[in-house]
Formats: C-alpha cells, structure tokens, sequence
C-alpha cells in the first residue's frame, strides 16, 4: 500500500485522471450510500449492482458511508478500497467500521459502476456478504441472521429480551439497555464474520465483539451465535449463554486491558447462572473432578487458559474457575461489592496491580489471602 495507492492512468491539461477518477468513484458511492439510507431502489440500481440492496432492504440504518482509501485500474475497470461506516438505528452508540474492496466497471461513457462489494482481504465478513438479512426486533434487542426466517429468529430475540433486564438487575442500568444479535447459517458463517479460522470456534456456543474502532469505550457491540453448537444446548442452556454474552456488551465500557479473562468471563457466568438453581458441581464439573482428585489448582486461570483453541477440558476449568471466584465474592463481600470490584480493576491504567489494588480498596484483602480463600471456597462446594 505504501509504493502507490493509484496507479498512473493517462492524463491531460495539468489534472491527473487518477485524482479525477478516485473523486468520481467517491461521488458514486455518495450517492450509492445516500440511496441505500433514503430506500431508494431505483436510485441505488443506478450506480450498480443491487444485489447488497436487496440483502440490506431489512436492516435499519441510521448511517452509512464509504471513505474511498485507494483505487487501482484494471482491464476492465478498476477496484476500489474503502472504509465503510455504519450505524444500526437504535442500537449503536458508535459506527461499525469495515474495510471493503469494490470492483468497478466503467460505461462508454465514462461513468464508474459498482459490479461487486466483498471484505478486503484478510477482513472478517458482513452479515450481509451471507446472503439476505432478516431483521427480528425485540423489546431490548435486534436479531439479525442470514439464511432465516423471522420465525426461527423470535426465539433468539426472546431470550435475548430476558438477558437484558437480568443483566440490569445485577449490573445496574448505566448501559444502553440492548442488544444486537447476528446469527450467521453455520459455524463457517460465524468464524468469516470474525475473520478467523471455523475451528476456533467449533463447540463454541456464541461470542461477543466490539467491532468498532471508533472513538469511546463503548463499541459497536455485536453477539454472535454459533447456530450449530447453539442448538445442541438445552432451553436453560440457550438463556445462559445469552444472558453471559449480554454481560459482556453491559461490563463494556468497564473491561479494559487490566481485566483478567478469569473475571471478565467469570461475572459474565455468574450473571448467566443466576436464579438456574444449579448446583456448583453441575455447572462445574471439570473443576469439581480435578478437586475431588485432589488436583486443586494454584492459582486462579490466566489469560492463556481462556484460549478457544486450548485443549477442552483445560478451557472449561478456567470458566469454572472463574465463575467459582466471582461467586465467592457475591457470598462473601455482596453482589455490589462484586461490581464495584469489577469497576475498580478495569479503571486501573495498566494490567500490573489492577487486581491487586481493587481486591485491597474494595474487598479488604490480598492477592495471596484471595487465592487461598478461593481455594478453599473450589473444595468445600466441589470437593
């Protein structure tokens, strides 16, 4: 990218037609845009194919643009990269931010057309690159998929209405209250809108990701279902994982680079299995068999134990072990001190004493003293 963004085209009286020619383009997907945001189809047929038309008709927008970032000719036209920049109507306090390739042809009489709208390369996918959203809309969310009907998606949407007034009632209601909800066709759907390999993701039920680079703590979060290891999961099963992901999008604007997976996806649990009336065995039981073997573990999980590509049972005594921490902490100190445990650890600058010093201001304790305690708490519940 950095020898040439435009190859030299042919020029004449002083102005470069590559200038000219990428001031065109951007005005073409002005206008493209502007069609798109006012549902005008014919307008937007106009500069193009319609086929990302016909797949968005559905999804409400509040805005919608490209930056044309660098254009280069080709035989029968030229391509064309671009940041695009959305907003769900509703839903999202900051722009998703996309890197896309545009292919375009160009008509005798010298006006650009787009033929074709992909991810840049190495960019994860869009929804819509899927094939045609449909759009469900709940009390506090918005479930969008790509190969579903809108029956099969009211049932995303109604426990994702249940998720969000649990997640307030133990969070508080300092968030926006929503969610956005994506569910791909498959896992291969899944793993292209995240950019990564299917494989990292396969028993993975859903995730959540702040897909935006735009300014603030809070990003464009967006919940991703995995529909096929989703569907395996009983009806209590499909409400904790929800209602887990829900978390994320609340503790957001609080989950800094200080915050260690073990709390982050340790509260996410602990809201998620609230009010279940299952036992800390039964939602535990790779820890519960490693206690009762008298394998206690040193130590809380670390970061590197949270890996979706880590050997399996390995990865589930580091969500129970965490969720097993954060529970202990309700018990003892109270579900507000929990909160404001997990505030304090992510206003802190850095990783280094972020832990340290939220569990000394706000739980009166020590790493080591801590530690024990949760050690402890794994064999009285499990042992």
């Amino acid at each position: 990218m950095g020898l040439a963004l435009l190859l030299p085209l042919a020029g004449c009286g002083g102005h470069t037609v590559t200038d000219s020619a990428r001031a065109e383009v951007q005005r073409l997907l002005d206008r493209r845009a502007a069609a798109l945001l006012g549902h005008d189809e014919t307008a937007y047929g106009a500069t193009g194919t319609r086929t990302e038309y016909t797949r968005l008709r559905a999804l409400p927008l509040s805005s919608w643009s490209y930056r044309v970032t660098a254009l280069r000719r080709t035989p029968s036209g030229a391509t064309a990269d671009a940041d695009l920049r959305y907003r769900v109507a509703g839903y999202d306090g900051a722009p998703v931010d996309a890197r896309r390739t545009l292919t375009l042809g160009r008509a005798a009489d010298g006006h650009w057309y787009v033929t074709a709208d992909e991810p840049a390369r190495k960019a994860g996918q869009q929804l819509w690159d899927q094939g045609t959203v449909t759009a469900v809309k709940g009390a506090h969310s918005l479930v969008l998929g790509a190969g579903w009907s809108a029956a099969g998606l009211r049932t995303y949407a109604r426990l994702a209405d249940r998720a969000v007034p649990a997640v307030s009632g133990a969070w508080g209601r300092h968030w926006s209250r929503r969610i956005v909800v994506l569910v791909p066709p498959s896992l291969q759907g899944m793993a292209a809108l995240l950019g990564s390999p299917a494989a990292d993701y396969r028993g993975i039920a859903a995730v959540t990701t702040g897909e935006s680079g735009g300014s603030g703590r809070s990003p464009a979060d967006r919940v991703l279902v995995n529909p096929e290891a989703y569907a395996v999961l009983g009806d209590a099963g499909k409400q904790v994982v929800l209602t887990h992901e829900t978390t994320h999008v609340a503790t957001r604007a609080d989950t800094t680079a200080a915050t260690p997976l073990w709390l982050s996806e340790g509260y996410a649990d602990w809201i998620g299995y609230l009010g279940t009336g299952r036992t800390p065995a039964e939602i535990a039981p790779e820890l519960a068999r490693s206690v009762q073997d008298g394998d206690v573990p040193d130590a809380l999980p670390g970061d590197e134990d949270f890996a979706f590509t880590s050997e399996p049972s390995r990865l589930a005594r580091a969500y129970e072990g965490g969720w097993l921490a954060c529970r202990m902490i309700a018990e003892r100190w109270g579900a507000d001190r929990l909160a404001a445990f997990y505030r304090a650890v992510g206003a802190h600058e850095k990783r280094a004493g972020a832990v340290r010093g939220a569990l000394e201001k706000v739980l009166g304790t020590t790493p080591a003293e801590f530690t024990a305690r949760w050690r402890d708490y794994l064999t009285t519940r499990l042992g």
